[in-house]
């Protein structure tokens, strides 16, 4: 039985082309019309670009307290990554906006690179196409009115990355699998990689497979997520906060006999100086 007023974490392998916002929406959207509630929190943990698939976590209720915990998790990716040209996004969003020399790489230049200047700890500047503020704003709403936007490089992790397929010299694309930690672009991996390799680059698909350790194998489709909470038995909501109470009431109860016995505990200890003050 679901209770999603108490709180509910489903691991989602979000859609392409869909916003994170949008599959939270859809979630939310279901649950106040099968509970029959007005309002009811949902929120996501770790956003993943309209361009880009797999996993996302989606929490309901008091579950969205552990966002910032649940988000701060590994990931995994498998980027794919086109040499040879830019664009301001950095992916697909936006049309090429330069091109560069790139017959000049190899198999063994891009694995060196990777390795030599791509894991452990490294400096990056996060794209303008972001949701990093700016003077209080989301910099994409800056950038797409064409306004420069500055901003500062983040310390971050690498764990691993790995090559898992490259086209050269046919053509100038290739494969990459990284592991890394919270707060990194991929996006912005791609601009970097192509400058270390003395060209250009951009990502041309993106999809996370792992956040912590959950998979993208044992996600919910959206459908599959949308069809569960249509069918499955879900706890009422006046039941839900009526539970809610009476754990909070068993709580206090249980701080108040904790507070009793610390309060005894230290009378005890009173009284056992007082005995021995009055030995002497």
């Amino acid at each position: 039985m679901l209770n999603p007023i108490e709180g509910e974490i489903f691991s989602v392998d979000k859609p392409l082309g869909w916003t994170s916002f949008e599959v939270v929406k859809k979630v939310r959207a279901r649950l106040r019309k099968r509970l029959d509630i007005k309002s009811l929190r949902v929120g996501h943990a770790g956003t993943l670009d309209p361009l880009a698939t797999g996993v996302l976590t989606v929490c309901t209720g008091r579950a969205t307290k552990r966002i910032e915990q649940l988000q701060a998790g590994v990931k995994e990716y498998i980027a794919h990554v086109r040499l040879g040209a830019t664009t301001p996004s950095f992916d697909l969003e936006t049309e090429v906006d330069a091109t560069y020399p790139w017959q000049h790489i190899t198999r063994e230049l891009v694995e060196q690179v990777l390795q030599e200047h791509f894991t452990g700890s490294i400096e990056q500047v996060p794209p303008a196409f972001s949701a990093c503020k700016i003077d209080g704003k989301p910099a994409y709403k800056l950038a797409r009115k064409g306004r420069e936007v500055e901003i500062r490089a983040k310390t971050l992790v690498i764990d691993e990355i790995e090559l898992l397929e490259c086209h050269l010299p046919q053509e100038p694309a290739i494969v990459v699998r990284v592991v890394c930690s919270k707060g990194t672009y991929i996006r912005a991996l791609a601009r970097d990689i192509g400058q270390a390799l003395g060209s250009g680059a951009h990502l041309t698909a993106l999809r996370r497979t792992r956040v912590g350790d959950v998979r993208v194998d044992n996600c919910y489709s959206i459908d599959e997520l949308l069809s569960l909470l249509e069918t499955e038995e879900m706890v009422p909501p006046d039941r839900a906060e009526q539970e809610r109470l009476d754990r909070e009431r068993e709580a206090n109860r249980a701080a108040a006999r904790e507070r009793k016995a610390q309060r005894q505990a230290q009378q005890r200890a009173r009284s056992a100086r007082q005995s021995q003050i009055n030995e002497k």
